[in-house]
């Protein structure tokens, strides 16, 4: 029996899509075909899966034609496949000619000529392409604006900004730099909110006010009332108001919280984050900066609330302040009815960024910089039972998170990866180390 096997992403299921897989089922007895997970087509150039990897599937398996499915998740899966189920011949669209030859080691290759006229990428884009406005002042602001390049579905004219640094990286790129704010809301249909936290609220409502859909990094706002008016207001308008945290968007981290809630390491007891960086903070500025708790503190308290949830018993935090409650340090222990979590993070201190999620049975350790996780190991007291993950993480998450506000706007359904609750413990948690009785050390 000569087994043939392709892959592709199978997305907006088409005539092209069907006529290939015909054409390759006609190359042998028996065909196998890789449909790409969501988040590993990173190789096609822009990312704009429009269907879940569950639709997409099921495209496939309606056809007929898919003697076997299967779902490509890893860098290097093709030659393990190809090997494992004894595969004679690899087939795939005229468009990859000559960047599969490395296969013909393992089977013979074989380039299928394509559908002319026909493709999901024409198909996308006869959506509108939203129009996404760029607010604030961070290096994220940078990266945010380069990673758009490979989101299809969305165009970034427009940078407001009075960061010089920023203005000098964006200067030579086709868009236009202005420090009026109105000015960038009159000219987008969405906006990403990179200000310090404290400008928040006004800049959110704003856009909320004007019909503009927002994502914002986190946290949204730094008081309660401010949260529930802003969700409210977007219901309202039936826009999308999305959280920003990159870490949220990795496959890594979706998938070791999935782990953790499973059982793996048994009943969870304690959770550790630490998230700290060394910058020089400039006192005289500070309402420019991001204090500790405002840059980090997100980041740090997601994996807590994600696996043990927002209803914890207490919290006690100590903070060591700089000037005008702007703290360089902060550590806050929480009490759950059978378990404890802590963070630290520092904005002008500099600790070993891990992640230990502490079970009955063994634990889950992430590495430093553990927010852009990649990888992650579940130990246990047997060493020879303990087990490594990777996973491909590109934009360090800002792809994802794009494509899945993108792909919400679209289709006026919420696919935020945070749930809202936890955006709302998040930002209560924050702005109660600003504002809230917290000890302060100075």
């Amino acid at each position: 029996m000569k087994k043939v096997i392709t892959y592709g992403t199978y997305d907006l299921f088409h005539y092209g899509h069907q006529r290939l897989l015909e054409r390759a089922k006609e190359l042998g007895d028996y065909l196998i075909v890789g449909v790409t997970a969501d988040d590993f087509d990173k190789t096609r150039g822009k990312i704009n899966v429009h269907q879940p990897l569950i639709e997409r599937i099921e495209s496939v398996r309606s056809t007929g034609l898919a003697d076997e499915i299967i779902v490509e998740e890893y860098e290097g899966q093709k030659i393990d496949d190809i090997k494992r189920k004894e595969v004679d011949i690899f087939t795939v669209g005229s468009d990859w000619i000559g960047e599969f030859d490395y296969l013909n080691e393992f089977c013979d290759v074989v380039y299928l000529d394509r559908t002319e006229g026909i493709s999901s990428s024409d198909i996308r884009s006869e959506h509108r392409s939203i129009k996404l406005g760029l607010i604030g002042k961070s290096r994220i602001l940078t990266k945010f604006y380069n990673e758009s390049k490979h989101v299809n579905g969305i165009t970034v004219d427009y940078v407001c900004t009075e960061d010089p640094k920023e203005i000098n990286k964006l200067k030579d790129e086709d868009v236009v730099i202005t420090e009026d704010y109105d000015v960038l809301l009159e000219h987008c249909d969405a906006v990403y909110i990179v200000s310090p936290p404290i400008r928040h609220y006004e800049q959110i409502k704003k856009a909320l006010n004007l019909g503009k859909h927002v994502l914002c990094e986190a946290p949204i706002a730094l008081r309660e009332d401010e949260f529930d008016e802003l969700i409210e207001l977007a219901e309202k308008n039936g826009l999308m108001l999305f959280e920003s945290i990159k870490t949220a968007y990795s496959t890594a981290f979706h998938r070791l919280v999935l782990l953790a809630k499973s059982g793996r390491i048994g009943d969870i007891i304690s959770i550790d984050a630490t998230c700290t960086s060394l910058r020089d903070i400039n006192t005289e500025a500070l309402e420019k900066e991001w204090s500790s708790i405002e840059k980090w503190g997100p980041t740090a308290l997601l994996p807590i609330f994600e696996i043990f949830g927002t209803e914890y018993k207490n919290k006690h935090a100590s903070s060591l302040i700089l000037k005008d409650n702007f703290d360089i340090f902060t550590k806050i222990d929480f009490e759950y009815e059978s378990s404890v979590a802590s963070i630290k993070v520092g904005n002008s201190v500099k600790s070993e960024g891990e992640l230990i999620i502490s079970g009955r049975n063994g634990y889950i350790y992430v590495p430093a910089p553990w927010w852009k996780t990649d990888y992650f190991e579940l130990r246990y007291e047997n060493q020879e039972e303990n087990k490594k993950y990777f996973y491909q993480l590109e934009g360090e998450g800002i792809r994802y998170e794009l494509v899945a506000f993108i792909r919400s706007i679209q289709m006026n359904k919420n696919n935020s990866y945070i749930k809202t609750k936890v955006s709302k413990a998040i930002a209560k948690t924050v702005g109660d180390c600003i504002y809230g009785d917290v000890n302060k050390l100075s």
